[in-house]
């Protein structure tokens, strides 16, 4: 680590220490060191040759659910088996040492809740469950794979294609999930973004939400993001490095 990355940890760590709420905002990049692709870098994203309005669309599903599964199915396959890294566990000791009030994460692999976060707002969904959109059965991972393995659709007991637990392109956020994030964020003395481009919306407010009641916005992400330039403090290093030394400074 350089003396000038040392130089924003300790300033990272000054911020959290001098502030009385902290929440974490997560994106993709926290799960790559799990082995979790991203969506957009050349060559590994999940969207690499893949258009997501056609097969990641709410009437995607609809039209053709036999297909939506396809493409789903392999999403699944790749996150089975993963684990918590961490950066994720470093989150779970911040919030254990009362440093860290909540994550708000787009993640919907879990890993936050593997890990043992408590304070969890999943704003996109989680792959952990499926529902049948016309009884409103729910079905457990396990039990989804069993049947997209058997049938190459996984169906309710009704018959119905089941969906999994996720926001789809076309839909709105849950409601309660949104009016969390926008609390946790409105109320942060730091937002602490990690792994996150900050450009899906409308998530991608949040740090604004923070500024405009006083509080500041610090980034732990590989990249540009749109808030570089308005942010206490950027770190662009190894998300993992990166938030075990802040998790040592502190």
């Amino acid at each position: 680590m350089t003396p000038a990355t040392t130089d924003r940890v300790q300033q990272l760590a000054s911020l959290i220490r001098e502030a009385e709420s902290v929440v974490a905002l997560t994106g993709a990049g926290i799960s790559v060191p799990s082995g979790i692709p991203d969506f957009r870098s050349p060559g590994t994203g999940l969207w690499e040759g893949v258009n997501p309005m056609e097969v990641a669309h709410i009437d995607a599903w609809r039209a053709d659910p036999r297909r939506f599964w396809e493409f789903y199915g392999q999403r699944f396959a790749s996150l089975e088996g993963k684990e918590p890294n961490g950066a994720h566990r470093v989150l779970v000791e911040l919030e254990r040492r009362g440093r860290l009030d909540g994550v708000v994460t787009q993640n919907i692999d879990r890993l936050h809740r593997l890990a043992g976060s408590a304070n969890l707002v999943e704003v996109h969904g989680t792959i952990d469950t499926s529902s049948c959109l016309s009884c409103g059965a729910r079905f457990p991972l396990d039990e989804v794979r069993a049947r997209l393995a058997a049938t190459g659709l996984p169906a309710c007991d009704c018959g119905e294609p089941l969906k999994p637990d996720v926001v789809l392109f076309g839909e709105f956020l849950p409601d309660g999930a949104l009016e969390q994030a926008y609390a946790l964020a409105g109320t942060a003395d730091v937002l602490l973004c990690i792994g996150s481009s900050l450009e899906v919306h409308p998530i991608a407010q949040l740090p604004g939400v923070t500024k405009t009641n006083g509080g500041e916005v610090a980034i732990v992400t590989r990249g540009p993001t749109p808030w570089d330039r308005h942010a206490a403090v950027k770190l662009d290093g190894d998300v993992v490095g990166e938030l075990e030394a802040l998790l040592a400074a502190l």
